[in-house]
């Protein structure tokens, strides 16, 4: 992962969302961190290397499927309880403003929208708006991965 400098942090917070700038700094953010950290026993300083990672993905300069491989080399935890801390970061800070991070990432880092690619997106905004009828899923088709969507337990 690049190292940033305050300047170039700075630069970049200012352009974001003020959705993500409020994600950044609120206390439901920070609480979430600590409380995914405290339950898998990270109680010292890993807890801010993993809130700086998180505020990474927050400003678009980390995709949010890499995440999990920065805190790993950071957190030093088992792939269970390193798989466990990223979900519970996912759900409870990423997920909320996946609308958000999804246009950053394609502004910061370049890369499409999971959903949307660039093109289709300026067509989308030229095209007359029409009602549209949901896609169906083709059957044998994999779907996509989301790395915003849950897992389900099944009982």
């Amino acid at each position: 992962m690049a190292e940033y400098t305050q300047e170039q942090l700075e630069q970049t917070y200012e352009k974001l969302p003020d959705e993500l700038q409020e994600a950044i700094f609120s206390v439901q953010t920070a609480d979430a961190i600590r409380t995914a950290c405290e339950k898998q026993g990270i109680t010292d300083a890993r807890v801010g290397e993993v809130a700086a990672d998180a505020g990474l993905v927050l400003m678009g300069l980390l995709m949010p499927e890499d995440f999990p491989g920065a805190i790993e080399k950071k957190v030093g935890l088992q792939k269970d309880a390193l798989s466990q801390l990223a979900h519970e970061i996912n759900r409870f800070i990423f997920f909320p403003v996946k609308e958000s991070l999804s246009q950053i990432h394609i502004i910061v880092q370049g890369k499409p929208s999971p959903s949307r690619a660039p093109a289709t997106a300026a067509l989308e905004e030229q095209a007359p708006k029409v009602a549209r009828q949901p896609e169906t899923p083709k059957r044998g088709r994999p779907r996509k991965s989301d790395t915003y969507l849950e897992k389900i337990d099944e009982e």
